[in-house]
């Protein structure tokens, strides 16, 4: 097994990236695992992409070229697709399965591929292909923004990382709003179940 763990991140802004990277960061600190993370910010009120790159491990750089992903997660099916390149035979992909349609197919400009055509693309590139409907599972958490915690709570259960669930729940804790919290938590609970 490597002594570095490699995880990209894509979703769309707003769709809580950057928190989700923030507790994963807080978690590795509470590990004591080292960590590097780097991000990608792109037009978010427009639906730009929002990538972050973090290395678990000893590296020199939070830099992920092309196929040394050990894990993707998408927020967004397409998202995912966008990042395939990031992955190899060995990667680990978890993918919301709720579209989020950009504006060019919002104004009949474009079009969104079927899911499965999206699903079956990435199973073809990668060694394993977790899906959920995070959106419904952050729904029956009471708050449709806690997407990335559900997706988080998935990650957790596929054991790739080294970082364990309970010190996930502690790291949602100290970087979630007290308004949010039991809302967040239960997310993550339900993520975790839904991957196992």
């Amino acid at each position: 097994m490597s002594d570095t763990t490699r995880l990209i991140i894509v979703a769309v802004g707003g769709q809580g990236n950057l928190l989700a990277s923030s507790v994963l960061g807080e978690a590795a600190l509470l590990s004591g695992v080292p960590f590097r993370m780097s991000e990608i910010h792109g037009m978010a009120q427009r639906g730009g992409v929002v990538e972050s790159a973090m290395v678990f491990g000893k590296a020199e750089s939070s830099i992920i070229s092309d196929g040394e992903a050990d894990l993707l997660v998408g927020f967004e099916p397409v998202e995912t697709l966008r990042a395939l390149n990031k992955c190899n035979p060995e990667t680990v992909v978890i993918t919301n399965l709720t579209p989020l349609p950009p504006f060019t197919v919002a104004i009949g400009k474009g079009v969104y591929p079927p899911i499965e055509t999206i699903l079956g693309l990435i199973r073809g590139k990668v060694r394993k292909l977790i899906t959920l409907d995070a959106t419904a599972l952050a729904r029956e958490a009471g708050n449709i923004l806690a997407v990335n915690m559900v997706l988080l709570g998935a990650l957790a259960q596929s054991g790739i990382l080294p970082l364990n669930v309970e010190t996930i729940r502690k790291a949602i804790g100290a970087k979630t709003k007290p308004a949010f919290l039991e809302a967040n938590l239960k997310a993550f609970d339900l993520g975790v179940r839904a991957a196992a």
